[in-house]
């Protein structure tokens, strides 16, 4: 579902992102962690659509993301980490432009729409304009607009920044559900314990580079602990990588 080849983002001499190579399977959620920096967004970014890379393919649903973006853009559901909105719009409204920019049928949108607000807990706050929203109900917003059009494929960063408690377990549960329907799911997050959570599998980036990916269980193999606990992992990992000559790079 999604195939990263040779993904490669320069900004002049800095590499944000070098030789990125990936699939993720259809109906699987892959987690994408790693410090600050490390190139989680810019990646995220680029598979969306929203970046070009500098060098290597993007692949969504069989389609290429530079040959057919138009046609690999539909098959997505994008959901950044600020929910940048327009926010003079009621929640309906932007329900409906968005609906609009993905071609979903009139007679199909206002059932979609009405179900997703209910199940974001929004449904009380449709007629009202955006600007009076928090910043949890924007990500619920931009989360039920994303899924208007049924996508293939969602690429989600920081999905539970500004989320409290029950929506952070309400979002689980739906990616969940949705993998389960044959939705890949792409999903950069800094929470260590949602990553464990809700993946299948999780690769791990550091300055640029992708260090390692695999299950829980093969990762911890691979950082040398027996601990469950991700952020352990997470760390020998990134502490591995960063000895001369681990990461592939001159001492």
């Amino acid at each position: 579902m999604i195939e990263l080849k040779g993904l490669t983002k320069k900004y002049g001499d800095f590499t944000a992102v070098e030789n990125l190579n990936l699939t993720v399977n259809r109906g699987e959620v892959f987690g994408f962690i790693g410090p600050n920096g490390a190139g989680k967004t810019t990646t995220i970014k680029m598979i969306g659509g929203v970046l070009a890379p500098s060098a290597g393919s993007i692949t969504i649903a069989g389609m290429d993301m530079q040959k057919q973006p138009e046609a690999a853009k539909r098959k997505i559901g994008f959901i950044p980490d600020r929910p940048f909105l327009y926010e003079k719009l009621t929640g309906m409204e932007f329900l409906k432009f968005t609906a609009d920019l993905y071609g979903v049928p009139a007679g199909i949108y206002k059932k979609k729409a009405n179900e997703s607000l209910k199940f974001f807990s929004l449904s009380d706050w449709s007629d009202e304009l955006i600007e009076s929203y928090s910043h949890g109900m924007k990500q619920r917003l931009i989360m039920s607009a994303a899924l208007l059009h049924d996508p293939e494929v969602i690429i989600v960063d920081e999905p539970m920044v500004g989320l409290d408690p029950a929506a952070i377990i309400t979002v689980k549960e739906l990616f969940q559900r949705l993998a389960r329907k044959g939705v890949t799911i792409f999903m950069s997050t800094h929470t260590l314990k949602v990553a464990e959570d809700t993946c299948d599998r999780i690769g791990v980036i550091n300055n640029g580079r992708m260090i390692a990916s695999g299950t829980t269980t093969e990762l911890q193999r691979e950082a040398n602990v027996t601990d469950v606990d991700l952020e352990k992992v997470f760390l020998n990992l990134t502490a591995k990588a960063a000895l001369p000559g681990q990461d592939g790079t001159k001492n």
